[in-house]
Parts: structure tokens; C-alpha cells; sequence
């Protein structure tokens, strides 16, 4: 069968002698990787700190030029706005809790790195008054996200940033589960939130005049309705949100299209429900280095030491990142749960082992893709506790087909890699520049014989691309 056709067939309704049904909206992603690392969290609840601060940092969104408009000492409410992108002040960035600002943190050339709020006693919220989508147009539900801070969770493809509110995207796409290791069960996280859930994919569904696709694991519990749910199985990456497009309905020159994850979208749906801008949410506690495993109640921007005291083996030798092993960032315990994360992993950071002839012992318990150890014979079902640790030093790229192994996107990454390198643009537009984000490279990165920094690699390519086109 044809492949357009038969993806045709799989996402739309097939009317046949007078009976309208849906086939099985279900994708297989044959390739890519799934890393069993030690450390999962199990769905119970487990207890968190206070978080004596939250802030804003710029860093963790991309495409934004931030301007300040607060200053230290200046009260605040849970939905005020602590700064704006410069270029495009209709994109607010507003404070999670109310409280005091403490400080604008800046550095070199004065850049912004962190907005600081000290929280009061009674979290106080800016009222945004309940809304029924239903009722609203497409600027005022666009409107109401910008004035709450939601927009920054919509990111846009080409470029992967964050969206222009003066686009019409073709399509919208949310992830509503995540493949990478340890990631939190997004079933678990949804649950009893479900109205939310719904109201926030109502309201994305009033921003395009074409869909929005709902990507979700085979057998997942959730539910959506008025939106196009796409079932995907097979190992990482088919829960980034880059592939499941791919495999949906890819994006060409000139196109823009939406995304967002699901857990984001919950947060939207509470804005027209409750009239807040209430950013809780669910954050699980994995990795080896973990004393407990599990899930803690956090607001956005809190520090990480709220959420992992008394729960990490030690203080020293550990690399605590605030999301996955493969796109998290490395962050210490004075520093701030990242925008988008759900998920803090703690792992062995490896700068106490020394090795005698490491890579020539059998390596009996040691992880490895090429099968150069024996641990493989022990079967798919074996935890690995692995170290941050690059073992190798970079080198020149290889063209050995590895990338292709674990990349399940209708693209040649090595080719397009060397073109973001050389930066060319025509070869760049071609080979599929426009679909792709750092987080689709992370399992080439982690495969990579060569050591390249392949995901920075990608987001530079990226930004010289948007000042270029923009």
C-alpha cells in the first residue's frame, strides 16, 4: 500500500457501506533506542521541601531577547509580569508564586540570567477572571495566554522557539508522553486532571485552522476529545514531539507549525477554568543516585533543592539534571526546576572512577549499543547505572551510519549536520532543517562514536538560521 495513503487511512475516518469507523490511529516507530537506566519512579507521592525561592531564567527558552520590567523589591502576584521579550512584548514572562523580588541576576554584557522572587506567606494570584472557550475567538483565548504567561509554552517549528502569536499555524501537535529514559508516566501525571487537559487542547484548537494531533502511547489512558489522537509504540524517540510530526504530516518551506506538551497544556486549561495562572505540577524524582523515587507537588521556577533534600545518596560525585539524561541541563541545588521539565534525574557524575585498562576488560555490567560487552546476553531487562562521563575525546565525524540507527525521521542527520556546520543554507532547507530540533539529535549524540556536541551543534544551526530568515 502506498505510504500517504496508508497513513491517510490510519488518521482519518473511512466511511464504508453506510457505517462510519476509525481505524487504529497507531504509529510503530522501528527506530531508536531505549536506554534501561536504574532509578525509575514508581506513582506514589512522595514529600518536598519548601522552595525559600523561584525564579524566571531566560535561558531555558529559546528565541527571546528578554527586557526586565520589574525591579528588586517590587511586590509581585502569582501571574504578574516579571519581564517580556524584547522584540515581542506582547509575550509576557510572569512570576509563579507572589512575593518580593529579590534580585535581577545578570551577566557578562549585562545579560539576564535569573529574575529571583521570595515568596510570601499566602500565595496571592493575579485574577484573570474564568473563561469559556467555547465562547471565546481566536484572539481572545490568544489574549488571555499571553496576559497569564502561557504563551512561552507553545514552541514553534521551524527554528524551535517560542511560537509567534502573530502566525497562523498549519497544524498543532502535543506530546502527551514521554519515551526518554526515566521519564515520568504521563498517565500518572494527568490523573484527576483530565477537565484541564481537555479545556487547554479546546482552547490550542481555536489557534489553527487545521488540527490538532495528540500523540500518545499505545494504551494510554488518556482521553481527548475534538482533537485528532494518534497512538505511537517502539523505543525512543517515538515520544518526541519532532518525530511523531515527522510521521503525522511533515512540515515544508513556509509552513509553521505549533507544539506543546501536554503537561503545559493543563496548565492552560487551569487558566480558563480557574481564572489563575496557577503553574503546580507534578515532578518526578528518578536515577540511580536517588535515595527514593517518585513524584513531589512543585511550582515551576522552585529551587532544586526543594525537591531533592534528603532523597540523593551524596552531595559529592553526582550530576543532578533538571530533566532527562539525554536533554536535561546539569543544575546544583541553589538552582531553578527548568520551564518545561517534569523531571529531575540524579546520576553518578563518575569523576571518582579511575579505570585500569577500561576498555580492554569484558565489561561485565557495563552498558553498551555496539554489544562490545557481554552484559547484552543478560537480555532487555537489565538496569544500568551509567556516569556522566564521555569516555573518549572528540574527533572528526564518522560517516558510519550509526546516527541512522536511532533516528527514526525521514532525514539523513549526518548529511544535515555537516551542512549546519558549513552552514549551507540551501543543503540545510533540504535536507530537512525546517522539522528538526536538538532534542531529535540527543540519541545520535549519545551513540556518537565522535563525541560531537551534536544537539549544540543543531541549536546554533538553528538560531544563525532565524536571524538569517528574520
Amino acid at each position: 500500500m502506498n505510504k500517504s495513503l496508508k497513513k491517510y487511512l490510519l488518521l482519518h475516518k473511512i466511511t464504508l457501506n453506510n457505517f462510519s469507523y476509525i481505524m487504529a490511529n497507531v504509529i510503530t516507530i522501528k527506530k531508536g533506542l531505549d536506554i534501561n537506566l536504574k532509578g525509575k519512579a514508581p506513582e506514589v507521592m512522595l514529600n518536598s521541601g519548601k522552595s525559600a525561592t523561584y525564579a524566571i531564567v531566560p535561558d531555558y527558552y529559546s528565541g527571546i531577547t528578554p527586557k526586565v520590567v520589574v525591579r528588586p523589591g517590587d511586590k509581585v502576584k502569582a501571574g504578574s509580569a516579571l519581564m517580556i521579550d524584547k522584540n515581542r512584548p506582547e509575550i509576557k514572562f510572569v512570576s509563579p508564586i507572589s512575593g518580593e523580588v529579590a534580585a535581577v541576576n545578570r551577566g557578562e554584557k549585562r545579560k539576564v540570567l535569573s529574575i529571583v522572587v521570595t515568596p510570601d506567606a499566602q500565595n496571592d494570584y493575579e485574577e484573570f477572571g474564568k473563561k469559556s472557550v467555547a465562547s471565546l475567538k481566536a484572539e481572545e483565548v490568544k489574549e488571555e495566554l499571553l496576559n497569564a504567561g502561557m504563551w512561552p509554552f507553545i514552541k514553534q517549528r521551524p527554528y524551535d522557539i517560542v511560537a509567534s502569536p502573530k502566525d497562523s499555524p498549519r497544524d498543532i501537535f502535543v506530546t502527551a508522553f514521554n519515551s526518554a529514559p526515566l521519564a515520568p508516566n504521563f498517565d500518572f501525571l494527568v490523573k484527576g486532571q483530565e477537565v484541564d487537559l481537555q479545556t487547554g487542547l479546546d482552547a490550542l484548537a481555536k489557534l489553527t485552522s487545521g488540527k490538532v494531533y495528540v500523540g500518545v502511547k499505545k494504551g494510554s489512558s488518556v482521553k481527548a476529545n475534538g482533537v485528532e489522537v494518534v497512538e505511537f509504540e517502539g523505543p525512543h524517540p517515538a515520544g518526541n514531539v519532532g518525530v511523531q510530526i515527522n510521521h503525522i504530516k511533515p512540515v515544508n518551506k513556509g509552513e509553521v507549525v505549533w507544539t506543546v506538551n501536554a503537561t503545559d497544556v493543563i496548565l492552560m486549561g487551569r487558566l480558563f477554568n480557574k481564572g489563575v495562572a496557577d503553574f503546580t505540577r507534578l515532578v518526578a524524582i528518578t536515577g540511580s543516585e536517588t535515595t527514593e523515587q517518585g513524584y513531589v507537588k512543585a511550582i515551576a521556577g522552585c529551587t532544586i533543592e526543594s525537591l531533592v533534600a534528603g532523597k540523593v545518596k551524596s552531595g559529592e560525585h553526582v550530576r543532578i539534571i533538571s530533566g532527562n539524561v539525554l536533554t536535561g541541563t546539569k543544575v546544583g541545588m541553589a538552582d531553578y526546576l527548568g520551564a518545561y521539565d517534569c523531571q529531575i534525574t540524579v546520576i553518578p557524575e563518575g569523576d571518582d572512577v579511575n579505570e585500569f585498562f577500561g576498555w580492554a576488560v569484558p565489561g561485565f555490567g557495563k552498558y553498551s549499543v555496539s554489544h562490545s560487552y557481554l552484559t547484552w546476553l543478560t537480555g532487555k531487562g537489565k538496569e544500568y547505572v551509567l556516569d556522566a562521563r564521555i569516555k573518549g575525546g572528540q574527533r572528526a565525524m564518522i560517516m558510519s551510519n550509526e546516527y541512522d540507527k536511532v533516528f527514526p525521521m525521514d532525514i539523513m542527520p549526518e548529511y544535515l549536520l555537516k551542512a549546519i556546520i558549513t552552514f549551507d543554507i540551501d543543503k540545510m532547507e533540504n535536507l530537512g532543517i525546517y522539522e528538526v530540533a536538538p532534542e531529535d539529535f540527543a540519541l545520535c549524540e549519545f551513540v556518537d562514536t565522535s563525541k560531537i556536541e551534536l544537539q549544540q551543534i543543531v541549536r546554533n544551526g538553528l538560531n544563525l538560521l532565524y536571524k538569517e530568515m528574520n
